[in-house]
Parts: C-alpha cells; sequence; structure tokens
C-alpha cells in the first residue's frame, strides 16, 4: 500500500478464490459521560480494519484516554457510562460479561500505556511478571511459557537470558521498561493492540525505536493497532489514517496525506500550522498493508 493512502475497499479474484475486504476489526459509534462531567465523547464513530494502524490525535482532555477506557470496557473505575455501538470481530462487546471481557483483555485486544515503570510491579522480577501475563490467558508447563516469553522478548529486541529475567523494574531503562511492557502486551498475539500515550514518556530517540517497534509487530504479527497521542509528527510516522479528536467529537479523519496536505476543518489546520515542521513522506517507511480475508 501506498504511503498514506487508505485501506483497500475492494474485491478481486486470485486465481478463482475471491478477494474481499475483512469486516472491520474494532467498529464503534460512543458517547461517554461522567458522573460530574456529561459530554466527554459526543457521537464518537471509528472503525479499524484488520491490520490497519489508526492514529488517533487530540489535546489533553480531549478524551483519547476515555475511548480506550470504553474500548475495554473499564469506564466503571473512573466512574464513566458509555453508551452506542461497540463491536469487535463483528461482537456486541456491551453484551459480554465482565468474566468474558476479563478473558479478552490482554488475550484479544491488549493495551501499553504511557508510563511504563508505573505500570510494572517493582517487587517483582520481569521474568515473573511475564510469567503471570502468560498464564492469564494460558495453560501449560513451564517450558511452553518460557518458550512464549521468550519470542515475544526476541519481537521487541529484548535479551531473553536468565540474567535479564531476574531484574527488577528499577534496574531497566525507561525504553526496557516500555519494551518490557510490549512484550506482555503481544504475549497472546492480540488482534488489537491500542497504545495510549505510549511514547509520550520517552527520549526522541527512544520514541523513534518505538514507533519503529510498532509498524514491525504491525508487519511481521498482522495485528491492528489504535495509536493514541497529542503528537501529530508521531502519528505521521507510523498510521494508514489519522482520526482528529476535539473537545470529545472526531472533526476530521483521513489518510496522513489529506490531513497534512488538505486539512478541512478548521481545528486540524491549527494544529498543522502550529508544527515546526511536516512530515517528509517520501523518506519514511510505509507501514504494514492492512490483511485482506480470501473468502
Amino acid at each position: 500500500m501506498e504511503r498514506g493512502s487508505s485501506p483497500p475497499r475492494s474485491q478481486s479474484r486470485v486465481g478463482g478464490t475471491e478477494v474481499t475486504e475483512a469486516s472491520p476489526l474494532l467498529s464503534l459509534r460512543l458517547s461517554v459521560d461522567y458522573r460530574n462531567k456529561p459530554g466527554v465523547l459526543r457521537d464518537v464513530s471509528l472503525e479499524i480494519q484488520p491490520g490497519e494502524i489508526l492514529g488517533l490525535v487530540g489535546q489533553s482532555g480531549s478524551g483519547k484516554s476515555t475511548l480506550s477506557l470504553a474500548i475495554l470496557r473499564l469506564l466503571h473505575l473512573k466512574g464513566g457510562i458509555a453508551r452506542g455501538d461497540l463491536l469487535f470481530k463483528g461482537e456486541d462487546l456491551f453484551a459480554k460479561t465482565e468474566a468474558q471481557m476479563r478473558s479478552l483483555r490482554g488475550r484479544e485486544i491488549s493495551i501499553v500505556l504511557q508510563s511504563p515503570l508505573s505500570s510494572l510491579n517493582p517487587a517483582l522480577r520481569i521474568g515473573s511478571q511475564l510469567s503471570e501475563a502468560w498464564r492469564a490467558h494460558a495453560t501449560g508447563t513451564q517450558s511452553v511459557c518460557s518458550v512464549a516469553i521468550s519470542n515475544a522478548l526476541s519481537s521487541v529486541s529484548l535479551p531473553n537470558d536468565a540474567d535479564f529475567l531476574r531484574r527488577r523494574p528499577g534496574q531497566l531503562s525507561v525504553g526496557q521498561a516500555q519494551r518490557v511492557i510490549i512484550a506482555m502486551a503481544i504475549l497472546h498475539r492480540p488482534s488489537l493492540l491500542i497504545a495510549d500515550e505510549a511514547t509520550s514518556a520517552l527520549d526522541t530517540i527512544t520514541q523513534s525505536e518505538i514507533l519503529g517497534l510498532f509498524a514491525q509487530l504491525n508487519r511481521e504479527l498482522g495485528m491492528g493497532i489504535l495509536y493514541i497521542s497529542h503528537d501529530l509528527l508521531s502519528v505521521a510516522a507510523l498510521c494508514h489514517r489519522i482520526a482528529i479528536l476535539n473537545a470529545g467529537e472526531i472533526v476530521e479523519c483521513g489518510p496522513p496525506s489529506q490531513i497534512f496536505g488538505a486539512p478541512r476543518h478548521a481545528y486540524t489546520q491549527k494544529l498543522v500550522a502550529a508544527l515546526p515542521r511536516l512530515p517528509d513522506f517520501s523518506s519514511q517507511p510505509s507501514p504494514a498493508e492492512p490483511v485482506l480475508i480470501r473468502a
């Protein structure tokens, strides 16, 4: 897929087999209220195709993290209530029990948050935390668990030797800690990864490395990614499409070429005008092409 183009939306035949666009991996139309703050999200409508990276950009307080909690059906932890439609692989997540959602979180939908060190237990060794994450959704011998952990660490370019697994979070750099969190998130090869400001706490070099890692995971594992950020330039480096969230509403959604080259909404125009530079798409690698299903 050409850099900045939309996911394919056509049908064709390959060797007599019809190739059709996959059904959306995630499809939602949501409004969210908090007890003392109604209208945090207002009729937000988004779709993510299998294998697609969708960027969600908004300033602090725009409702970005509220949306990620709504997808995971964890809004009740913050006193929020969602209404509308929320479909994952065609299944209604609002119709699922909490037990069913616990089975789905971390296995089919995973999340990577902003502060890696606060997401890890400082008292436990890295190997123990990875084992706990694996056993939350899988059964098997310690050998099977070790292979899964080794594969996940290799996928995020971390060592999988005994010395590293014996370390505690305080012995890791921030970049290493974020890679551990990502390794936990992909242990079960989820279909959807939510990265909620996952590079915001990182220095510029480490941020670039993590963005490259997300692109690599998208290509190699075919997982869809919802990349949430306030940083338009980091989103431009990674995403197939970009949705702009302002005050709880999606004001524009399109490929990077549209968002940066011909923004339609006044708020998007303001964001682009405030950038110190525009992205050079010709020098950036294309993200993975969204996966099509052969029927």
